[in-house]
C-alpha cells in the first residue's frame, strides 16, 4: 500500500507524463519524452518515481470486443445493480471481496443512495450468465435485489482520469503547480 500523495508531489510535467501515458502506454520513452518536452532521462526518472509512487498502478492493452467477435463472439455484457439485505460493514466487505475474486466482474462500485453495489460483468453467453448470477448473486442469502441491464451497443469507452483541465489549470501564466515543483523541474 502506498501512502498519501500530496499535491505538491505532483508538478505541470508529471500530469502531462501521466496523461499522455494515459493515451498510449506503448510510446518509447523518446517519444514520451519529445510529447512532454523534456530530455529523454529525465522522462525516465519521473516515470519510474510515477510508478513507485504507485500513481501508475500497470499498463495494459484494451482490446476491441467488436474486432475480436468472429473469433470470440460477442458475448454478454451487464450492469448488475444490487442491493443487500444487511449493510453492515462486515457484510458490505464480505460481499466485495467476494465478487472482485471472479474474473467475470471486471468493474464494482459500492454506490449511494440506491443499490449498495454496481457490477459491470462479462460472460460468453447467457448460459454463462445464469451460471455467473447463481455463483454470486443467488447463492448469497444477504442479496436482496438484483436488476441486470445488458448491454446492446457500447457507444464509449474511455478508461482515463481526466486530467486535460488540471493541465489546462496549471499552464496558467503565473500559477504554480505545486510546492517546490520550480525546484523539481529538472528531475
Amino acid at each position: 500500500m502506498h501512502p498519501e500523495i500530496e499535491a505538491s508531489f505532483l508538478d505541470a510535467i508529471d500530469i502531462a507524463l501521466l496523461d499522455q501515458l494515459q493515451q498510449d502506454a506503448s510510446l518509447s520513452n523518446l517519444a514520451l519524452a519529445a510529447k512532454v518536452h523534456v530530455s529523454p532521462p529525465t522522462c525516465l526518472r519521473r516515470v519510474k518515481r510515477l510508478q513507485e509512487a504507485g500513481l501508475i498502478e500497470r499498463q495494459v492493452a484494451v482490446l476491441s470486443p467488436d474486432r475480436l467477435a468472429p473469433v470470440l463472439g460477442h458475448g454478454l455484457e451487464a450492469i448488475v445493480e444490487v442491493t443487500l439485505e444487511r449493510q453492515g460493514a462486515e457484510y458490505l466487505d464480505a460481499f466485495e471481496q467476494r465478487v472482485v475474486a471472479d474474473e467475470a466482474v471486471q468493474q464494482c462500485y459500492r454506490v449511494s443512495p440506491g443499490p449498495d453495489f454496481i457490477l459491470h460483468v462479462r460472460a460468453p453467453d447467457m448460459p454463462a450468465y445464469l451460471a455467473l448470477q447463481q455463483r454470486l448473486l443467488t447463492a448469497d442469502a444477504n442479496v436482496r435485489n438484483v436488476k441486470a441491464f445488458f448491454s446492446v451497443k457500447r457507444a464509449k469507452f474511455a478508461p482515463r482520469l481526466p486530467l486535460a483541465a488540471r493541465r489546462a489549470q496549471d499552464d496558467q501564466p503565473g500559477r504554480r503547480v505545486a510546492a517546490g515543483a520550480t525546484e523539481r523541474s529538472g528531475l
